[in-house]
């Protein structure tokens, strides 16, 4: 949650922290503000709502310039959304800027009382800066040395002292930092996002780390403090993937950059007609050591996850388990050096994800990821990565990401399969090369907005909806619930069609909206039987078939075909039908696609 940047260098830093925070404002927009320092101490303005609103405040409310500050954009954990609450906090010589939690904040809320020390906010933020400010005694390091032993919990600080102007002091614990050193100057940040208009090179800050970033350098050191160099890091895409490129809204763009995406994932992991992740320092071994897989991920990473449990199931015939990660680590799984856990996360910095990660590594367990995000903590900590290259995803809701996830999961299940020897060459072969053609499925698929938006139209005003599907389509089916439900607010659920008469049915009444996927012609017989169950209790269908299927007319009230695709690749072209569904459905009532209410877009906390 929440995005944080800090400058300092040779030119306006209020523009530097506000640029940022705008390219950041999807990590959170309750509130914002600014710290910054002058000649007369460090100034801060706040505002509550979006950047904009900061942006105009800090227009009006001084000509004067700046070279170093801090800048942070909140989604609210602790304490309201008020100016009070709103970032940076600062307390005796300290200003700081916090993303993450302070688990303790309450027992150290009371030692400080006992000094007569009290905050004038609500959140636990304040409460570091109290606590930094009260092991402060002129030598920064020391003082975050001795105050972090304190804090317990996730944290990405950055901090400015008073007596030490132009400089910036970052520590993290769990939530992410980046940095580099411009000729403009130093500058660190949540996400690449805000640094990238500066510079494709980067480096993560360790956990557990101090960096010191002034005009000319960044310094980091150990808390033991030994210096350090940092691994340099490259993203390959520039200022232009993170704009809206003429798009209304970024997850339109997104939807429209699916293609790209999945030609960058899959195209350079096919070599010789087969999958290979040889690039990836991926082997074979990985796969044939193992008895059981467990995928764990949130929202809809998990999603995929349910697809990759049929594909890999379904090729190498193993069982696979799909865990939501917030719930993973606290039912003692069962997990020894036989087991693969894969975690599945776009950002790489999901909180529970990565504590998921680090209970599999705790026990013995071989480990995957597959992330988006080059040097992320997910990344670091695996033992093996499959990068998805989907460039950034600036939308809350992931379009993009998921797809090139479920690429992932394809490509793993296949190559797996081979080097069990379940599949053989000749079959992973033409499985591969119907993967391929998955970029240019996808274009096409594309084209389906005309008949899609209408359809969303006639849903804006519906208060309640619901999905239903069989094997693929199930799992697809609660992935088009939660995007409908995240960006149009619409109550949405997802329900496998074979479930209907075990309670479920009795929410079905007239006029009442239900989206019928209907692509796998194995279940297609029965789901015509759901349909008719939902259908005869008056129920709106919108049906998405898969290639060839022979619909009665009076069947459903809108139908929506697939280009032909064998049936196991379905999924690509039919996310794309979910995603325009959520879109448009969202867009028709009015309402913010991007920014969803009470939502950020990388969960880094618990």
């Amino acid at each position: 949650m929440c995005g944080i940047i800090g400058f300092t260098g040779n030119i306006n830093a209020k523009d530097v922290l506000l640029q940022g925070l705008k390219a950041l404002e999807y990590r959170g927009y309750d509130s914002a503000g600014i710290s910054y320092f002058t000649e007369n101490g460090i100034r801060t303005i706040k505002a509550v709502g979006k950047v904009s609103g900061l942006a105009d405040k800090v227009a009006s409310a001084s000509s004067d310039t700046a070279k170093c500050g801090i800048g942070h954009t909140r989604w609210a954990t602790h304490g309201g959304v008020s100016e009070t609450n709103c970032h940076p906090h600062r307390f005796g010589k300290v200003t700081l800027i916090h993303n993450g939690i302070i688990e303790n904040y309450k027992e150290l809320q009371d030692e400080l009382a006992k000094e007569g020390k009290e905050p004038v906010s609500q959140t636990d933020s304040e409460i570091a800066a109290m606590v930094i400010d009260s092991c402060y005694k002129n030598n920064p390091v020391r003082a975050i040395k001795k105050a972090v032993k304190k804090l317990h919990g996730a944290y990405a600080f950055c901090i400015m002292f008073e007596d030490h102007p132009g400089s910036i002091y970052a520590i993290r614990n769990g939530s992410p930092l980046v940095a580099t050193a411009t000729k403009e100057g130093a500058i660190i940040a949540s996400d690449m996002v805000a640094l990238i208009k500066y510079s494709k090179d980067y480096f993560v800050l360790p956990e557990h780390h101090i960096a010191h970033l002034t005009a000319k350098s960044i310094n980091i050191t150990d808390l033991d403090q030994n210096e350090i160099e940092p691994d340099m890091l490259h993203v390959n895409w520039d200022m232009a993937a993170a704009r809206k490129g003429g798009y209304e809204y970024f997850m339109l763009k997104e939807i429209h950059e699916q293609p790209e995406s999945l030609h960058n994932t899959i195209s350079p992991r096919i070599k010789d007609g087969l999958p290979d992740f040889s690039a990836d320092n991926i082997p074979d071994s990985l796969f044939t050591d193992i008895n059981r897989i467990v995928i764990t991920a949130c929202g809809t990473a998990m999603h995929a996850g349910l697809i990759g449990k049929n594909m890999i199931e379904r090729f190498s015939r193993i069982p696979v388990t799909v865990d939501i990660a917030s719930e993973f680590r606290y039912q003692n799984p069962i997990l020894d050096s036989s087991t693969l856990v894969i975690t599945i996360s776009q950002s790489g910095e999901t909180a529970d994800t990565l504590a998921a990660l680090r209970l599999a590594k705790e026990n013995g367990a071989k480990t995957l990821s597959i992330v988006n995000v080059k040097g992320s903590s997910i990344a670091r900590e695996s033992d093996y990565v499959l990068y998805t290259h989907a460039g950034p995803e600036i939308a809350v809701a992931s379009t993009k990401a998921y797809t090139v996830q479920l690429a992932a999961v394809y490509l793993v299940s296949f190559r797996f399969a081979l080097a069990k020897g379940t599949l053989t060459e000749d079959e992973t072969r033409k499985l591969a090369a119907t993967l391929l053609e998955m970029p240019s499925f996808v274009e096409n698929m594309l084209s389906c907005d005309k008949a899609i938006e209408p359809i969303s139209n006639k849903l804006k005003k519906t208060k309640s909806l619901f999905f239903i599907g069989r094997g693929l389509d199930y799992a697809l089916s609660c992935e088009g619930s939660i995007k409908l439900k995240e960006v149009s607010y619409i109550h949405s659920e997802a329900y496998a069609a074979g479930e209907l008469k075990h309670g479920t049915i009795s929410l079905i009444t007239d006029n009442v909206p239900v989206i019928a996927l209907a692509t796998q012609e194995n279940v297609f017989a029965k789901m015509i039987s759901n349909i008719r169950e939902v259908r005869s209790r008056g129920a709106k269908v919108i049906m998405v078939a898969g290639t060839g299927a022979q619909v009665d007319a009076s069947l459903c009230d809108h139908l929506i075909t697939l280009p032909p695709v064998n049936d196991l690749f379905a999924p690509f072209g039919a996310a794309i039908v979910l995603q325009y569904i959520a879109y448009y459905t969202a867009t028709a009532r009015g309402l913010n696609v991007d920014q969803p209410r009470n939502l950020a877009k990388s969960v880094t906390v618990e």
